[in-house]
């Protein structure tokens, strides 16, 4: 019984680990995009909207993580992105239409 709640413990441990690691790749990938579109990344926050488990194109078992985040092109609208990774790779990043600032 002891050799399972240690078990457990670790790898309650390991997830948490994994996912902080996720979020602080997730939140770099998401500030490079919105900079490379002149875009702010409002309240510099992404927050975890879906979590699966999925296969990589090599056949490997790898969590697959989705992320919903806000942006503005003005300062004043809010648009709404997503972004999807598998592992530690971006799989994709959608934003909304958004107006372009002028």
């Amino acid at each position: 019984m002891e050799i399972f709640l240690i078990s457990l413990i670790i790898a309650a441990l390991w997830f948490w680990s994994s996912a902080l690691k996720a979020r602080e790749f997730v939140f770099a990938a998401t500030q490079a995009h919105c900079r490379n579109f002149n875009l702010q990344l409002l309240d510099d926050c992404v927050a975890l909207n879906a979590l699966w488990l999925k296969r990589n194109p090599q056949g490997k078992i790898q969590c697959w993580r989705s992320y919903l985040f806000e942006f503005s092109s003005t300062g004043f609208e809010r648009y709404q992105g997503k972004i999807v990774i598998l592992g530690n790779k971006v799989e994709s990043i959608k934003l909304e239409p958004y107006r372009e600032s002028q």
